[in-house]
């Protein structure tokens, strides 16, 4: 089929330009040398008519739009191929871990600021006897924190658990007890962490930390959510996933 074209920018002389094949047609409109409204005709046609009016533009519009939805489509398969989303008693059981490495590192600070006598161990250790025999008694947590150093301790090993956390997340992508699980953190996009996405998942572990007195809801949406997503994963758009992908 062979395709003639009206050049617009021609004010003296032939403006008719062709033949050209459809495929050639198809790279001006590329280029935009034809545009939608640039009249064009082909062997066949009883006139000649604008290119956005041809049954060809549709199919030119069309084919482009399936490639890029295919394209797109092609991406994210390949991107989430095999790709297994960490739940609610794995992700429980490496938060254990974690804890319980804290725990340690809290006890070696204790015993350093008594070394230092900053802290002192027989009153804070009466006192949380005190508090592990009535838990839920307000004057025994309050005995607890009027222990001369347990504020100063509670800062420090704050710090530590926030550099802990962002930290390995940032540089390994998991805590020690996620790599013991063999999971690790991402973003929602599949790319790897920074320091920002992992301060602010962080920052906001403490939200989710908090719906604690309202039963964990900021945990157990885990068990619901398609992508095993906690509280603090939907604010920092981040994803746990096992590092193994078959």
């Amino acid at each position: 089929m062979i395709w003639y074209y009206i050049d617009e920018s021609v004010t003296d002389g032939e403006r008719r330009k062709g033949p050209y094949n459809i495929d050639e047609i198809r790279d001006f409109v590329k280029n935009e040398t034809i545009k939608d409204e640039t009249l064009v005709w082909h062997s066949g046609m009883e006139a000649w008519v604008q290119w956005k009016d041809t049954e060809e533009s549709k199919e030119t519009l069309l084919s482009e739009e399936e490639q890029i939805k295919a394209a797109l489509e092609a991406i994210i398969a390949e991107h989430n191929k095999g790709k297994r989303y960490a739940g609610f008693l794995v992700r429980g059981i490496a938060y254990l871990i974690d804890n319980i490495i804290l725990s340690a590192i809290g006890v070696l600070i204790v015993m350093l600021m008594s070394s230092l006598q900053l802290i002192d161990l027989n009153t804070l250790s009466e006192a949380m006897n005190a508090y592990v025999a009535t838990p839920t008694s307000e004057e025994a947590l309050s005995k607890v924190f009027d222990v001369p150093g347990v504020h100063l301790f509670l800062i420090i090993w704050g710090i530590l658990q926030a550099i802990y956390f962002i930290t390995f997340t940032t540089i390994k992508y998991a805590t020690p007890g996620k790599m013991l699980l063999k999971i690790h953190v991402e973003t929602a996009n599949g790319e790897k962490m920074n320091w920002v996405t992992s301060s602010l998942r962080y920052i906001a572990s403490i939200l989710t930390q908090s719906t604690l007195m309202f039963y964990g809801l900021g945990y157990l949406i885990v068990m619901i959510d398609p992508k095993r997503r906690a509280l603090h994963d939907h604010i920092a758009r981040t994803r746990v996933i096992y590092d193994n992908k078959k």
